[in-house]
């Protein structure tokens, strides 16, 4: 109903121009539904780009149009109690129409293609061996895939190192569903140039059964944790999840997980889905890291990640626990982003003496 309510107003307008001619009509929506469906065909016609940045294109123009168009409706129903003709009122909303899209798409591309650095300063009351301060670059949510491709890659590798981390962690989502591009593009060398320790975690499209992922990622110069428990040289546990958006995958219980881990020293969990605060805190960690949520990706959806998660971006504090929750350095399915802005995080934490 929603593409017939679209094609409709697109007809509308082209009407204006053409006139009422059906053979222009039926190729009109023909070319409007194989538009519509290209994201479908994506998924099935395997490695086809035009089909991929079709179905990316029509996702972001879908969005855009269930937003404006009722505001256009009202408009042109309005100006029946005005001087101004219908055919005008039709003719100048589309032209202003066109005009929003180009806008909407450049300045959405742009946010997800160009990402910024968000820094916390962050107190945790453990004591560790060594030095008593660690900095953490943390990226989730890369989607590494036909859309974000190398460069994309190569771009986080350069910010990361240009932070000069003691530590780098990934809470998931690092390949878009298919692995295949991310082995196509040669992401698992460029992640191998990262110049300090990395680990990861499972996130909800981390999920092709065609391949071991675990061993796909560990061989792209990372720790994947899966549901398991690492303890550092200087004595902090990292935990990674297993994404609770398994269907067919157990996860273990935390607590089981944190048996035996030594509690006077910090606890960090790479949970992927910002879920579970008060576990998680019954439990003993520290600190959480998660993504998941995009910040909505596309504004007003922020509204929506908002009233969903207890966190659904940056930082929050529950009793000794700490919540950070990050954008995401990637995005799916459309290369917008509006009312976010894809970004790395950077963690400076320090420790009691």
């Amino acid at each position: 109903m929603l593409l017939v309510y679209i094609g409709w107003n697109g007809w509308k307008w082209v009407q204006t121009f053409v006139g009422d001619k059906k053979r222009l009509k039926y190729v009109y929506w023909l070319i409007l539904a194989l538009f519509a469906y290209s994201f479908v065909f994506g998924r099935f016609v395997e490695g086809s780009l035009v089909f991929t940045w079709a179905g990316a294109i029509w996702l972001g123009l879908f969005y855009f149009l269930l937003l404006v168009l009722p505001l256009i409706n009202l408009f042109i129903f309005l100006t029946r109690f005005t001087p101004i003709r219908r055919e005008s009122a039709i003719i100048w909303s589309g032209i202003a129409a066109m005009i929003g899209i180009v806008a909407f798409f450049g300045f959405g591309i742009y946010n997800a293609y160009s990402p910024v650095i968000n820094s916390y300063q962050l107190h945790i009351e453990k004591h560790v061996e060594g030095k008593q301060n660690l900095t953490i670059v943390m990226a989730s949510d890369m989607h590494f895939g036909s859309l974000s491709g190398a460069n994309h890659a190569k771009n986080l590798v350069q910010h990361i190192n240009s932070l000069e981390p003691d530590l780098v962690l990934f809470p998931g989502d690092i390949i878009d569903d298919n692995v295949k591009p991310y082995l196509e593009e040669g992401i698992p060398d460029i992640l191998r140039r990262i110049k300090a320790p990395v680990y990861g975690s499972l996130g909800n499209h981390d999920r092709d059964k065609s391949v071991d992922l675990i061993k796909v990622f560990n061989g792209s110069g990372m720790k994947l944790l899966a549901d398991e428990t690492f303890v550092l040289d200087n004595g902090i546990t990292l935990i990674g999840r297993k994404d609770r958006g398994y269907q067919d995958v157990t996860r273990a219980d935390l607590a089981d997980l944190m048996d035996g881990v030594d509690l006077s020293k910090p606890v960090i969990l790479l949970e992927h889905q910002p879920y579970d605060f008060d576990i998680a805190l019954k439990n003993g960690v520290d600190l959480i890291l998660s993504g998941h949520t995009h910040r909505g990706q596309i504004a007003p959806m922020n509204l929506i990640t908002n009233m969903i998660y207890e966190n659904d971006w940056g930082y929050l504090k529950k009793g000794k626990l700490q919540s950070i929750v990050s954008s995401g350095y990637g995005f799916w399915g459309t290369p917008i982003r509006i009312g976010s802005r894809s970004e790395l995080v950077q963690l400076k934490i320090t420790f009691n003496p």
